[in-house]
């Protein structure tokens, strides 16, 4: 299956950088995307350019399970669309499925923290999440979430 997410919102000339010289990922002047580091590996930033094209979408409960072009996201639809983008997950799961998916534990780039109730996953240090301050959606954050009650999973190698 090829994974075809359409145009790139990101791409030069669409007014937001290709990547960051910084370390971690930052929010762009936007205030909605992300811009990788340029040192991320490609799965990475394409992971992040995956989850900039959702970030203008509503929550949505089921969002993102039935097609990955859908009109809102919910949580682990979100986690799914960006992991996919990545090429790190080739159908969407449910946040209790991501529980089991990937490696144990924190990965160096991509870290998904998920129970059965929500999902969020942190790319290249920045949070990717349905909830917190401001509009509901999937959203970057630059604020740490406590991971406590949360199961950390990540992609080999990654």
């Amino acid at each position: 299956m090829e994974r075809d997410l359409g145009a790139r919102d990101d791409a030069p000339g669409g007014g937001s950088p290709r990547t960051t010289r910084r370390p971690r990922a930052q929010i762009s002047p936007d205030g909605r995307t992300a811009v990788p580091p340029a040192a991320a590996p490609e799965a990475v930033k394409e992971a992040i350019y995956a989850a900039n094209r959702i970030t203008r979408k509503p929550y949505r409960y089921g969002g993102g399970h039935r097609a990955w072009d859908d009109r809102g996201y919910d949580c682990s639809g979100s986690v799914s669309f960006a992991l996919y983008g990545g090429g790190l997950l080739k159908r969407p799961l449910a946040s209790g499925r991501l529980m089991r998916w990937g490696s144990r534990g924190r990965g160096r780039w991509v870290t998904v923290y998920t129970n059965r109730g929500h999902a969020y996953v942190v790319i290249a240090g920045l949070r990717f999440d349905t909830s917190g301050p401001g509009e509901r959606g999937p959203r970057w954050r630059e604020e740490v979430r406590s991971s406590r009650a949360y199961v950390a999973r990540h992609p080999e190698g990654l």
